[in-house]
Formats: C-alpha cells, structure tokens, sequence
C-alpha cells in the first residue's frame, strides 16, 4: 500500500460512511412520519420508538449496503477525475488496474464486514424489531395453512409424522389430527384426534378424543379415550408468523433450523435456503458493483460530476431491479435457487467486463 493508495482508500470509506449516513437519516425521518400514529395510538413512551430505530437503523445500513458503496465509488471516482487526478495518475504510469487496487481493497473490507454484521449481528438486533413490528405495527397473526404435514421424528429405522387440517394461533389447537409411526414402508402405530391442544403449564400436547391401533404380528390393537397428553418434537413457535423470520436469524441459527426444516419435509425450506445463498452472494456484489462505478466515472466527463452521480443512481436501481426479480424467481422455483440468486452479479459482472474495455489507459 503506497500513499495513493491510502488516499483513495481513505476518500472511499468516508465518503461510504456518509452516504450511508445520509440515507438513514432521510430513510428514517420518512419511516417516522409514517408510522407516529401508530406510535401514538400504541401510546408508546420514547424509550421503546429509540430502541427500535437503534435496532432499524443498523438493518437499513446492512440492507443497502452494496448500493450505498456504488453511489460512494461513483462520487469519489467523479470528483477525482472532474480534478483530473485520474489523468494524472495515469500519466505518471500507474495502469488502471493497479489504480483500482486501493477501490478493491475498500470493497474486501466493507463487504467482510457486511456479511459478519449481516450474519451475526443485524439478526439479533433484528429480533427486537420485527417482534415490535408485529405487536405494535401489524394486524394480528392468523395461520391460515391448511393440510399441514410434517416429519417430526426420527430413530433407527422408526419415522414420527404428524398431520392436521389446521392450526389455530390464537388458542393453539389444531383439528382433525392424526400420528403416525412408520418402519420402513410398513404402518406399525397410528393415532387419530379430533383436536391437540397445548399445555402451557406441563409444555406438552393433549390429545382429545383419540383412537389408536397398534399393529402387531397378529393384527391390531385399537384403544380409544377422550384425553391424552403425549410429548412431541414439536412447539407452538413452529406455526407461528414465519414472515421475515429469516432475518432474525443468525448464520448458525439459520443453517440449524433447514436442517430441521428438511428433516420434517418441510414446504417453506426454500425460502431459508434463498436468504442463506443471498448472504453469501452480497459480499461479491459490493467488489462487482465498487468495479462498476470505478469505471463509468473515471473518465471525466463534459457534463459534469452530477451527470456521472446520476448515472450511479440509474445503474443502481437496475441492479435493485434485478435483484427483486430474480429473487421473486426463487421464490416462485421457476429456476435454480443458486443461480437465480447469483443471477444479478453474473449479469452486472459481464457490465463490468464489458465497461472495463472502454476505460481510458
């Protein structure tokens, strides 16, 4: 790391820290305004709306960061080439790829930075949010899922599945019920209710009015009864709200809980799945987007520095464009989750090779 290189790096990180600064505060003012009749309404004290926007704010940073590095790059590549630094630099002989060095070295470090916060820290932060979110600002939770099955044990070759037509949040009570045990392809238990309830003081499930049959070498038993109370691998949390769930999740907590989703056969694994790969690929969009905005503003240009900052804006919301769509393809499973995550970055990668033909040597 030479001086140049220490001055561009210094420009880059500050002039990232303000726009991203720049951001929260206009991002939260409208945020507030928006929401103060809830606030009012909830007659909530100015200690519990601080602690929510201390806990927004760092989900904000984290949500836009690869954008808030493009406008930085752009701004700071504009401004050095509207001085004709650019020029000089390049007349001194130091090629455009060694001048980009430093601008890479600035992506590296914030986009380490943006996938530990985004992994480790901006989820636990984010429990406290959403769950105010949901108290405060949302209309109540109802489930409406229907035919619920769900793979909820497992041991040598003996398989638990539950099934019920639905479940009730309010009272936790799920109807028409059935439990099944299973050794290989053969039935060896099964039991049907009308309802299951949970049991808050002894936290187990009450099954209400049952019938069993038990398969045997010489047929069945079948037992029947009006209650009762059995324990399962399985809690009322598991039919809660799971909207945004995944962003209360650390990376740990995340890859622990497909693994149980997977284990259950469970329908919304995927979507889980989706905000894993995107945490991985975000770290890769900061260098692809940081390499973008390095080239399209380093020539100077005739219509100024706020042409080349317009453009940045322009650029950038074609890449939000195309991250939502290619998200909403994962979701809808019309391709390959990994490579319609990654869909974004391969395209703005072939912008990039294709631009960096065009910088000035």
């Amino acid at each position: 790391m030479k001086k140049l290189d220490w001055y561009i790096l210094k420009k880059i990180l500050v002039t990232f820290v303000f726009v991203v600064g720049m951001f929260e505060v206009i991002i939260c003012v409208l945020d507030y305004a928006d929401k103060n009749d809830d606030f009012i309404k909830n007659e909530l004290g100015w200690d519990m709306i601080s602690q929510y926007y201390i806990t927004f704010i760092p989900f904000i940073a984290g949500l836009l960061t690869p954008i808030t590095v493009f406008i930085a790059t752009v701004f700071v590549t504009a401004n050095m080439a509207a001085k004709t630094e650019i020029v000089a630099i390049l007349a001194s002989g130091v090629s455009f790829r060694r001048m980009m060095f430093p601008f890479m070295v600035a992506a590296v470090m914030i986009g380490c930075a943006s996938f530990y916060l985004n992994s480790y820290v901006i989820p636990d932060a984010n429990k406290f949010r959403l769950e105010f979110e949901l108290q405060y600002l949302k209309d109540p939770f109802y489930n409406t899922d229907k035919h619920i099955h769900l793979k909820i044990a497992e041991e040598d070759s003996l398989e638990d599945y539950i099934y019920m037509y639905r479940y009730d949040v309010r009272r936790d009570v799920g109807q028409s019920v059935t439990l099944e045990q299973i050794k290989g392809t053969e039935l060896v238990d099964k039991i049907t209710a009308r309802q299951i309830e949970w049991n808050d003081e002894e936290e187990n499930w009450t099954l209400k009015r049952w019938q069993r049959r038990e398969i045997v070498a010489d047929g069945e038993i079948i037992t029947e009864g009006t209650e009762l109370d059995t324990l399962l691998n399985l809690s009322p949390e598991d039919f809660g709200n799971k909207e945004r769930m995944w962003e209360t999740m650390t990376m740990t907590e995340l890859n622990d809980y497909i693994r149980l989703q997977r284990s259950r056969g469970a329908d919304d694994v995927h979507i889980f799945q989706i905000e894993e790969y995107i945490r991985y690929m975000s770290p890769f969009t900061v260098l692809i987007l940081m390499s973008i905005g390095v080239i399209v503003a380093a020539r100077k240009s005739r219509q100024g520095t706020g042409f080349q900052i317009a453009l940045g804006f322009v650029i950038s919301f074609a890449f939000i464009i195309t991250f939502i769509l290619a998200r909403a393809i994962a979701e809808a499973g019309s391709m390959n989750e990994v490579l319609a995550i990654w869909m974004p970055n391969i395209i703005f990668g072939g912008v990039a090779a294709l631009l960096y033909r065009t910088v000035p040597r």
